[in-house]
């Protein structure tokens, strides 16, 4: 299995969690309408953003350990 390099799954994680913030922020302030599907992607884009970050810190913690 081919794994990516750990920034990249940090970088990913952290332009998902921004995502999980910008878009419900943005309902708020009403700028784009509150639908069920925009909460529950915004709710799946922070959760899966927050568990690729811990992977790739996880993966970079192994790969210095390594050294």
């Amino acid at each position: 299995m081919n794994i990516p390099s750990p920034w990249k799954l940090i970088g990913l994680g952290f332009v998902l969690m921004m995502a999980g913030w910008i878009f419900p922020f943005l309902m708020v302030i009403h700028v784009i309408p509150s639908t069920f599907f925009l909460n529950f992607m915004s709710y799946i884009a922070s959760v899966l953003g927050l568990f690729l970050g811990i992977w790739g810190a996880a993966l970079y913690a192994q790969s210095k350990r390594k050294k």
